[in-house]
């Protein structure tokens, strides 16, 4: 793990579990975690949703100002100099599509910088809306690197149908992440798959899944 990773993707693919399985991950090899929430506005499922987990697992939170709150306002106050200059693993979480990623876009001067050390990978749901095809996957995540003025580094291959994903859900995404792959010339970083499902560690990359109850 570099010293920053930065995970993006379309609404809906799962980029904040992955971000959080990450995080989580880094913890038990890593003295020093810290994991960023860069969504400018309050959608239902975020980052911040879960500081409890994080400090349960010694995993610093940074947050907008308004995170956790009913104000919808765009507010950043991130020193990211510092961040990067602690001897912290970061993992940014950044909000979801071009549009969030344009928050990352305001630190791009300073994250490139890093570039040595830095990761960022696209994460793709083959079964989510206007995703569905490599080609689509690929117009949003040229659509994100413009945004953001960061390249991306790796794919991660997050297809799942949520409650209702088997091991035949996720192996029948393998074709449209290949493409992904192939097309774009980044590599497959991994294949997650809900660790209730299966435990074979050859093939997937078992998480654990994180999910906001939806009357909370």
């Amino acid at each position: 793990m570099g010293k920053l990773t930065i995970i993006t993707g379309h609404y809906g693919s799962g980029k904040t579990n992955v971000a959080i399985n990450l995080a989580l991950e880094a913890s038990k090899k890593y003295k020093n975690v810290s994991i960023i929430d860069l969504d400018i506005v309050n959608p239902y499922f975020r980052t911040s949703d879960f500081s409890e987990l994080f400090k349960n697992n010694n995993i610093e939170l940074i947050k907008p100002k308004y995170a956790n709150s009913n104000l919808d306002i765009p507010s950043l106050c991130f020193d990211i100099s510092a961040i990067l200059s602690s001897n912290s693993k970061i993992i940014i979480d950044v909000g979801g599509d071009d549009s969030g990623a344009y928050a990352l876009g305001r630190y791009s001067s300073i994250i490139n910088e890093y570039k040595d050390e830095l990761n960022m990978y696209y994460v793709v749901n083959f079964y989510r809306f206007l995703t569905t095809t490599a080609r689509q996957a690929l117009n949003l995540m040229y659509d994100i690197e413009s945004a953001s003025q960061i390249k991306h580094t790796g794919i991660i291959n997050n297809s799942n149908l949520g409650d209702e994903t088997t091991i035949d859900t996720v192996l029948n995404s393998f074709e449209f992440a290949k493409q992904i792959s192939q097309i774009s010339n980044l590599p497959i970083i991994f294949t997650t798959i809900n660790n209730k499902i299966s435990q074979n560690y050859d093939i997937f990359k078992p998480v654990d899944i994180h999910i906001k109850p939806i009357w909370e």
